[in-house]
């Protein structure tokens, strides 16, 4: 079940605020748990083994917690953390890198909680959650539960223990975060991967060359509104519940450089990682080659997060030489001259999700040739008839790819906020949203399988 779907949006989600809302306000984590459980419950049928797996990684992570508080010598602390944190990941590379298992949904995701849980504990930065039903919540809340955002949990303390009353303004705004986010996904994403199909069914050694970069500009558009959706949907439905969850995007296709990029891009994660990984290791205060390989071992990792494939350990190497290229050289003319930034990104972005997106190392290469088809005149193709069909087929969606990338949509929207036309749009994008889900063009979330 996910939240782009009839029975999520009709059935479960009404069900389950009513439950939620009618529960005395000190005993609504209970129900929270209960109904993610339930909703996991859902997603996971067929995999049975992964509703067990989140049950025990929560239940053992909790008493990890408590225990690693415990112990007071450093040394032996240290151990214990070591061995915990193994054992965590040690499940998440079991699956996640195996070929003959299915990946628990969420897996990647409730793992990085986890040990941000415990090293935050044996930092000194949180105490251990005594209550397990409080720290159960934490790790299987259902807005978050499947893709993020990645919350510490010193992020979500105080919300779990507050009284969380019900109040009208907070169901009001969760959900037009909810519609916002829905529309993105069901009207703007799922339309941007069918362009993509497109070019995928034609095959890329058919293509022409303006085909070609249409096609990763799609993907470009797909993966970002696939996302950014999900999250909009996530902090509406914790909205709705009495949190306050981050959104994961601050318009990452607007940034003059790959560095700002990724700091707009999938907030959370890249602060886990600049968290628990990059500063531990020195960060940047240390001498030029150390901070090389920081920076290195990050980008590295961000890829294998995404999967052990070489296109992905390709795609974070790319992203290592550029944003460290920009460090050392560039960043300060993109900063400087926004528009030449604008149009360095312009191409940057696409092609750093063409290597993303393209798994087999041969067809890479073919798709390079097709973009850039100077380099070998066999590839250069005249016929360009598949470019014009398809821009054609989509000439309302490309257009909105550009705009919804922009500030513009939010900016217009708080002009009206509260006013009788903010109603009948949001009426708009949800009942468009609800035909598109019903005609067939849904699809799972993107980052799902991640």
């Amino acid at each position: 079940m996910v939240f782009s779907s009839l029975n999520f949006i009709f059935i479960f989600l009404p069900l389950f605020l009513f439950a939620y809302y009618v529960t005395p306000a000190a005993f609504r984590n209970n129900t929270l748990f209960a109904g993610s459980v339930l909703f996991y419950a859902i997603g996971v049928i067929k995999q049975p083994y992964a509703l067990f797996l989140l049950m025990v990684l929560t239940y053992l992570n909790y008493v990890f917690g408590i225990c690693l508080y415990q112990i007071h010598n450093s040394r032996k602390k240290r151990l214990f953390l070591t061995k915990v944190i193994f054992f965590d990941f040690l499940w998440l590379f079991l699956f996640k890198y195996s070929r003959h298992l299915s990946l628990p949904l969420g897996i990647s995701f409730y793992t990085f909680q986890l040990t941000a849980y415990l090293f935050d504990i044996y930092y000194g930065r949180i105490l251990p959650e005594r209550d397990f039903v409080t720290f159960g919540t934490y790790i299987s809340m259902f807005p978050k539960l499947i893709s993020g955002p990645i919350t510490p949990y010193e992020m979500l303390r105080r919300q779990l223990h507050s009284a969380r009353r019900f109040l009208p303004e907070n169901l009001a705004e969760g959900m037009k975060l909810f519609i916002r986010g829905l529309g993105l996904k069901a009207i703007l994403a799922n339309q941007f991967g069918s362009l993509w199909a497109n070019v995928g069914t034609i095959g890329y050694e058919s293509i022409s060359t303006p085909l070609a970069w249409l096609g990763i500009y799609a993907y470009s558009f797909q993966i970002y509104f696939d996302f950014y959706g999900y999250s909009l949907m996530a902090a509406g439905l914790g909205r709705m519940l009495g949190f306050n969850l981050p959104i994961n995007f601050k318009h990452p296709y607007l940034s003059t450089s790959m560095t700002e990029f990724w700091r707009r891009w999938h907030i959370t994660l890249g602060q886990w990682f600049q968290t628990y990984i990059y500063i531990p290791l020195g960060g940047n205060r240390t001498g030029i080659c150390k901070w090389i390989r920081n920076l290195l071992v990050v980008w590295i990792l961000t890829g294998i997060w995404h999967g052990t494939e070489f296109h992905f350990i390709l795609w974070g190497f790319s992203l290592f030489v550029i944003v460290l290229t920009e460090k050392l050289l560039l960043k300060k003319l993109t900063d400087r001259y926004a528009l030449a930034g604008h149009l360095y990104m312009a191409v940057l972005i696409p092609l750093s999700w063409m290597l993303f997106g393209i798994s087999d190392p041969g067809s890479i290469e073919v798709y390079i040739r097709k973009l850039f088809p100077f380099f070998s005149a066999d590839d250069a193709i005249i016929y360009v008839n598949d470019f014009w069909k398809n821009l054609n087929d989509f000439r309302f969606i490309i257009p909105a790819g550009f705009l919804f990338s922009t500030r513009l949509p939010v900016r217009l929207l708080k002009k009206i906020r509260g006013s009788v036309p903010e109603i009948f749009v949001y009426l708009a994008i949800f009942w468009s949203s609800v035909y598109c889900i019903y005609v067939g063009s849904n699809d799972p979330f993107l980052y799902f399988r991640f």
